[in-house]
């Protein structure tokens, strides 16, 4: 059961675990999660879902093979089904994260830094 009510930056603050994201909360077949960022993740994809990023505080860039987004607080930013990508933050970056229940983490590839969506849910 999610909170009545909801912070998004207060519990983004909370946060200590960098590319750990943790659920707050669901729409329909969404989640809704908060994230620390800091250094760079993996390149991967999501063959089957979407992502949408909305940067809470700092910046991120998203590198793609033919590009890169860069993004600052108050930005939002979806990247599409099947698009490799690899997002860095060359400082902390608080983010909200709203991905489908089914989106695996770390996409196609799996590191040492997947998390499941029960990590996710604070199982």
């Amino acid at each position: 059961m999610f909170a009545e009510k909801t912070n998004l930056m207060a519990e983004a603050e909370k946060l200590t675990e960098t590319w750990s994201p943790q659920v707050l909360g669901e729409v329909n077949d969404q989640y809704i999660k908060v994230a620390k960022l800091n250094g760079q993740f993996v390149w991967h994809c999501h063959e089957e879902e979407d992502e949408l990023f909305y940067i809470l505080k700092g910046s991120l860039k998203i590198e793609y093979r033919d590009r890169t987004v860069q993004l600052n607080e108050g930005d939002m930013h979806v990247i599409p089904k099947g698009v490799e990508h690899n997002p860095l933050a060359e400082e902390d970056c608080l983010i909200v994260l709203i991905e489908t229940k089914t989106t695996a983490h770390t996409g196609n590839v799996e590191t040492d830094r997947s998390k499941s969506v029960e990590e996710q849910l604070g199982n």
